[in-house]
């Protein structure tokens, strides 16, 4: 059984790889490649808040109905139809495009975590595991490979755009404007060169839109159901959920006093997930080194972040997740510190890499930890759960890009820093008495055959 359970987790894995691969490199694209009239960034923006209502309201009701898998299988279709509509860039097919993409994201994650942790304590029950440790192993691989697409994904557009030679050097007045600096008042300094071909543009798309179709036939062929959630959404009654009893527990489910708590650490990944990808790629690295270096750059932040949530999955069972929470705090705190005081130059080109590097060590840290941590703690409600997750993160992806266009790097980089301190204590709380309930029980546990010794004796 765990060689059956452990493939089904590198089919999803590798499926998330593929897809991630295409729609990785082109989100990151969209700004550069369709900057007239704003289209890229209104693309982005219409994505992500289309994840947001997707996260409200389709995750529940799209797994009660139709099971993990098919709610995988579908939500990929809406990241391919994306790709299709990169083809003929306008604003009546990416729009749309963008937003159909948007509203299958929710599903895809929350079906995701949803199968990783129902797959993961299955097994712990089999094997007499703990759950918790199990569905991080789980989490842990998972993310070791999917992180890995920010590296094949960026590396093939690299190899694809990477024929287009750099110009002339930057003015000393302009890499002052560059890094925490950077209020948008200034034009940042940037690559002039002429745009890719549309020839390069069509090839990169048919590899991004194979990749995504070859995701799809990934897991709709290998993927095995679970059983539980795959009957036509029918529960154990044999009838399905009442329609706004289904719709409605993704909300009802913020009366627990734990998410309440919990929510600012999704919120803080979205948060810094568009920091990494859009602050410091536009006002550090192409603002003093160039618009053909963002793609390596983002691939030393990719690699970081997949080679660590491998390590952190089997770390945390000796560590516990709490070490590995505050080792991720620790690390973002520092590089946040580091980027309010750094004045980047292009001979520092190393720091340019190592940045991202830490930053990812972090970043996996939010990716595997976040995912766990709902799963076990709201075993019994995990569609509504994750729901909860992807729709807190995808308004951190919301505000980082709504403020994007008006805020200096340094306040956001302050901003930065207040959510993730409180998100900490916040988590802290949650911790402390998660941990004095498990004392409770194993107290309770432990006195009730000492109790009934003693009333034995007595009878004696």
């Amino acid at each position: 059984m765990m060689q059956s359970s452990l493939r089904n987790v590198l089919v999803i894995s590798f499926g998330f790889l593929l897809l991630f691969t295409a729609f990785g490199g082109l989100q990151n694209l969209q700004s550069s490649l369709y900057n007239e009239d704003g289209l890229g960034v209104a693309t982005l923006s219409s994505l992500y808040g289309a994840v947001l209502l997707s996260s409200m309201l389709l995750p529940p009701i799209l797994i009660k109905r139709c099971g993990c898998k098919w709610t995988i299988v579908g939500s990929m279709c809406c990241y391919v139809a994306f790709s299709l509509g990169n083809f003929q860039a306008s604003w009546f097919s990416l729009i749309p495009t963008s937003v159909l993409l948007g509203l299958g994201a929710a599903p895809l994650w929350s079906a995701q975590c949803t199968y990783l942790t129902v797959a993961g304590s299955r097994h712990a029950e089999r094997t007499g595991q703990l759950g918790r440790d199990v569905v991080n192993q789980y989490f842990g691989i998972f993310f070791l490979i999917f992180q890995s697409s920010g590296v094949w994904g960026n590396l093939i557009s690299s190899l694809v755009f990477g024929q287009t030679p750099t110009k002339e050097s930057i003015l000393e007045k302009q890499l002052e404007s560059c890094g925490a600096r950077d209020c948008l008042m200034v034009s940042a300094a940037s690559n002039s060169t002429q745009g890719p071909s549309r020839q390069l543009i069509y090839t990169l798309l048919s590899i991004y839109t194979v990749s995504g179709v070859l995701a799809i036939l990934l897991i709709a062929v290998f993927l095995e159901p679970l059983e539980d959630f795959e009957p036509n959404g029918k529960g154990k009654d044999g009838k399905p959920p009442p329609f706004w009893t289904t719709l409605l527990s993704t909300f009802r489910l913020l009366g627990d006093g734990r998410l309440r708590l919990l929510v600012l650490l999704p919120l803080y990944s979205g948060l810094q997930q568009g920091f990494i990808s859009g602050e410091y790629t536009r006002s550090y690295t192409t603002c003093v080194l160039g618009i053909h270096f963002v793609g390596y750059v983002m691939i030393c932040f990719s690699a970081a972040t997949s080679l660590c949530s491998l390590l952190y999955g089997k770390l945390s069972q000796y560590s516990g997740r709490a070490a590995i929470y505050v080792l991720g705090a620790a690390t973002h705190l520092s590089c946040i510190v580091t980027l309010l005081l750094w004045r980047p130059r292009p001979t520092q080109m190393s720091v340019f890499f190592l940045l991202p590097g830490l930053w990812g060590l972090a970043d996996a840290v939010w990716q595997t930890q976040n995912n766990a941590l709902y799963g076990v703690l709201f075993e019994k409600k995990k569609e509504a759960a994750f729901a909860n997750y992807r729709l807190w993160e995808a308004l951190g992806f919301v505000i980082a890009f709504g403020y994007s266009s008006f805020l200096c790097v340094s306040t956001k980089l302050y901003i930065l820093a207040g959510v993730l301190s409180v998100a900490m204590l916040a988590y802290g709380v949650v911790e402390f008495r998660e941990s004095r309930k498990t004392m409770q029980v194993l107290a309770a546990g432990e006195t009730g055959p000492a109790a009934e010794e003693e009333n034995a004796q007595s009878e004696m």
